[in-house]
């Protein structure tokens, strides 16, 4: 599955996932042989390769001809694509999609070879022994398309409230793959949002890309909210002279988000949050988790009460997010980053691939309601100033990208933190009663007094980013020793209560979801080479403080009152 509606009825579309491929590992005990595996899918849960670091070749042949598209919403996490032999892409970064076109295919079969890489190499920044795990493989889908000689690169739309009416702005781009073959061109984009039709004109094909833009007045529509999660489709067709050559469809949702004050607002609405960090893991998948399970795990945050979920620390499966719209569960997306010091910062590829991960989530990402913030750099050095100019960049580059959300960090730089007049939401990652041995009520004070005295966050919308504690699932004892579920459970009443009750914040997102397989060159004396901070165990096993978590959440509505 590569989402979970139908974006083309015109183009040609082969999902070439959800099948099994030859694997070639190319170092180890194993080198050279073949192996059929499952794609999508981490090579870590081949019974053969858990613990395998380094390069895999992944095969797979199809039939195809003309002008190809291969698109790959996933590879863990250096990608180099081969078709019939030869190169024709590279891609850096495991949780972003990238795509490659190739003209003039013959027709017939074609060989598509995808080397994965998921060692920690001089020219990786972001993919480092970290507090997750970096897997290896074509952990998301595969599809190829076939294409007319231009076809429709992407269709963004942003909805607005202007004089109390819904509008939509839609950008759509065209892709020339033979410029200037024809002096004169009859093409005509035709779109449609519900009732309302609109269209451009093309009347040449000298360069290799043209943009459109228009506005439109939308009458009749349901907003989107956690309540009402009301999707709508953008349709774009486009015709040469009256044949349809190409077409797209995306999905948007009619929500506005705004900052004011101290809070954020979503349709006019002061947000409560109450959130949730997770990560794409599993110890049965990797970070290769299929449809079912993702539904599921947001069938559980829901249940929980949760209204949110923080992608920690980077972008995520459409799939997922497509869920999330149809749900209306709000999500905090990031880029990927985390934990990372001045020294790491300062590799000479990491701004170049931080910018690049920035660039694709959010050109992937755009269209998604769900989405109603944007993260940068969990935990990086915003002490420093060199830290502070990659973090304004960072945010200069979202800015322009995209002017419809806020942005923000997660900090843990706080009495020392330089960056707090950078986001539009100050966000800080506190862990009273497990790393800091202070009353949860009497540590938020301290934080929150230093960020508006002396961190230039005054005036700003405040969320506690991450709070918890570890528990090991079925560890328990009388005395609620750390480690136990009781302990867990108690820390986080405390602390998910004390931050709901909190006056200058805007909500909490406890950490995390589920308990998460590490990197064992990092592991940091961490029991199991995992982290166990999860409300629900790796299986999905619910923890005593699952429950205590419940209880306090579905005290509070998704709104402050007025």
């Amino acid at each position: 599955m590569i989402r979970t509606f139908k974006t083309h009825y015109v183009r040609k579309q082969m999902e070439l996932t959800e099948s099994l491929w030859e694997f070639e590992p190319c170092a180890g005990n194993y080198a050279g042989q073949k192996f059929p595996v499952a794609v999508p899918g981490c090579w870590e849960n081949h019974p053969l390769f858990a613990d395998y670091r380094g390069e895999g070749i992944y095969r797979k042949t199809f039939q195809a001809q003309g002008n190809v598209r291969i698109e790959c919403k996933g590879v863990s996490h250096t990608a180099t694509v081969y078709l019939d032999g030869h190169e024709i892409g590279h891609h850096y970064n495991a949780y972003t999609p990238f795509s490659v076109v190739v003209s003039d295919l013959e027709p017939g079969r074609h060989m598509l070879e995808i080397k994965a890489d998921n060692r920690f190499h001089k020219d990786s920044a972001l993919h480092v022994p970290n507090d997750y795990m970096s897997y290896g493989g074509i952990s998301r889908g595969v599809v190829v398309e076939e294409l007319s000689d231009l076809y429709l690169e992407y269709v963004h739309v942003k909805a607005y409230r202007e004089n109390r009416q819904w509008h939509v702005q839609v950008k759509a781009a065209v892709n020339v793959l033979k410029v200037g073959q024809n002096d004169e061109e009859d093409i005509t984009i035709q779109g449609k949002i519900k009732d309302t039709a609109f269209e451009w004109k093309l009347t040449d094909t000298a360069k290799k890309h043209y943009e459109f833009c228009t506005d439109l007045k939308i009458d009749g529509i349901e907003e989107w909210s956690p309540e009402t999660p009301v999707l709508y489709q953008v349709e774009l067709q486009m015709l040469r002279e009256d044949e349809v050559i190409d077409d797209l469809i995306e999905r948007f949702g009619f929500r506005e988000i705004c900052v004011q004050g101290k809070y954020v607002l979503l349709n006019g609405k002061r947000l409560r949050i109450k959130g949730i960090c997770r990560h794409e893991d599993h110890p049965d998948y990797g970070c290769a988790l299929p449809y079912q399970t993702i539904y599921n795990d947001l069938v559980l945050i829901r249940q929980m009460g949760a209204n949110s979920i923080r992608t920690a620390h980077y972008p995520n499966d459409e799939i997922f997010l497509d869920l999330c719209d149809e749900l209306g569960i709000l999500v905090w997306e990031e880029n990927h980053a985390r934990g990372l010091e001045e020294d790491r910062m300062k590799h000479p590829l990491f701004e170049e691939q931080a910018e690049q991960v920035i660039r694709e989530m959010i050109f992937y990402h755009y269209n998604h309601p769900c989405i109603f913030i944007w993260g940068i750099l969990n935990e990086c050095a915003s002490e420093t100033l060199f830290g502070r100019s990659c973090y304004e960049k960072q945010f200069r580059l979202i800015r322009e990208m995209d002017d419809s959300r806020p942005c923000t960090f997660a900090s843990c730089k706080f009495f020392g933190d330089i960056c707090f007049d950078l986001p539009d939401v100050i966000s800080c990652n506190l862990y009273p009663r497990w790393y800091v041995d202070k009353p949860v009520r009497d540590y938020l004070n301290e934080v929150y007094d230093w960020i508006v005295e002396d961190g230039n966050g005054k005036g700003k919308p405040f969320i506690v980013s991450e709070i918890g504690a570890g528990g090991l699932y079925g560890c328990r004892n009388a005395y609620h020793g750390k480690w136990t579920e009781e302990y867990q459970a108690d820390a986080l009443s405390e602390q998910v209560s004390e931050c709901l009750k909190f006056s200058e914040s805007m909500g909490v997102y406890i950490w995390q979801f589920c308990d998460v397989r590490v990197s064992s060159e990092w592991f940091a004396g961490r029991p199991r080479e995992m982290n166990n901070k999860g409300v629900v165990d790796e299986y999905r096993r619910p923890k005593t403080a699952y429950g205590r978590v419940k209880e306090i959440f579905e005290q509070y509505t998704n709104y402050y009152e007025e």
